[in-house]
């Protein structure tokens, strides 16, 4: 996909996740894409460009908002919550291209970095799920943390439908348009949790933060609340590495009396396929060896193909079962629950 394709389906995908202001913004660059500097790099870079590859439109996107959000007055006055026309939207926003050039060729360097805390509510209905079956401990891994904001999912509650799941002291809480069954309360206890990244972000880091946030869209206040909700609560450190290396020695020190639940959301899709392949078998391997005091349990929010949202998948061991918990949005916006 070449980059006016590209940013035709990121218009499609933003406009779908919620950001009118967004698909606008997208269709607008697509139909004018500029002929400078920047232009003629974004434009002869290698490789798929959409959405589901190398994401050159959102990397772009992400660097804007990074400058309205750094201080840049010309181009906030074209973003929400101001209301401009085409043109205006337009004219800023080419400015600022020009103004930022060089800003704005390393910043597109690095991809796109997300951590959709509204993820959390699939974690937490599947971790009553399999709480529910075992009564036992949790010893966390995810895979793909990137700030590691939904390592603290056990501090999230969720409104499920008629059930409210999580603690009563809840340092933010989630209410996805959800339908189907919901998993009954269970005693939830995360007795050990880690996360790993190739490229964690450090909150503590003032430009690291901006880069979350400039993944947020201008329009959608809300997940930047939530955000910062997660921030607040943030308690463990993400470790920074290969995924796959990290996750077997974890493996191999599960405690005894503890279900080691491995997740991720919406970021296996991105693993070169030799890591996927190697981590199936690695997580396999392991579930291998399970027991009914050491059980393994798989979930995963990936994108599968089918027309909406994401599958929600979990793999138990032992006994390697495989249930379909349902689908979710790319953004936990909702939750089809069919566990």
């Amino acid at each position: 996909m070449r980059l006016t394709e590209a940013f035709a389906a990121q218009s499609r995908a933003c406009s779908a996740l919620g950001s009118p202001f967004m698909g606008r913004l997208m269709a607008l660059l697509g139909a004018n894409w500029p002929g400078t500097r920047l232009g003629r790099i974004c434009a002869d870079w290698p490789g798929d460009l959409g959405p589901s590859a190398v994401s050159m439109p959102l990397r772009l996107a992400g660097g804007l908002h990074a400058l309205v959000l750094g201080g840049d007055a010309e181009l906030a006055a074209v973003y929400p919550p101001h209301q401009v026309s085409d043109m205006a939207l337009l004219h800023g926003v080419l400015a600022a291209m020009q103004r930022h050039e060089e800003t704005l060729l390393r910043w597109i360097e690095s991809a796109p970095q997300t951590n959709e805390v509204r993820r959390s509510a699939v974690i937490v209905a599947a971790a009553h799920w399999i709480a529910a079956r075992f009564a036992l401990p949790f010893m966390t891994s995810e895979l793909g943390a990137s700030a590691g904001l939904n390592l603290g999912w056990d501090r999230f509650a969720v409104q499920a439908g008629p059930v409210r799941l999580g603690p009563p002291d809840a340092a933010l809480e989630l209410t996805p348009d959800w339908s189907g069954a919901t998993p009954q309360p269970a005693r939830v206890e995360v007795q050990e949790r880690a996360g790993v990244d190739l490229n964690p972000l450090d909150l503590a880091d003032p430009d690291q933060a901006r880069r979350l946030f400039a993944y947020l869209w201008p329009d959608q206040p809300h997940r930047m609340e939530l955000t910062r909700a997660a921030m607040a609560a943030q308690r463990t450190a993400v470790n920074r590495g290969d995924a796959i290396d990290w996750l077997a020695p974890r493996l191999a020190a599960q405690p005894e009396g503890t279900v080691h639940l491995i997740y991720h959301t919406i970021a296996w899709q991105y693993f070169p396929a030799e890591k996927q392949a190697e981590g199936t078998a690695l997580i396999e391997a392991a579930g291998a060896g399970a027991t009914a005091s050491r059980p393994l349990a798989w979930l995963g929010l990936e994108a599968d193909g089918g027309t909406e949202g994401a599958a929600i998948t979990l793999r138990l061991w032992p006994g390697d079962l495989r249930i379909a918990l349902g689908r979710a949005d790319f953004h936990g916006r909702w939750v089809r629950w069919a566990g």
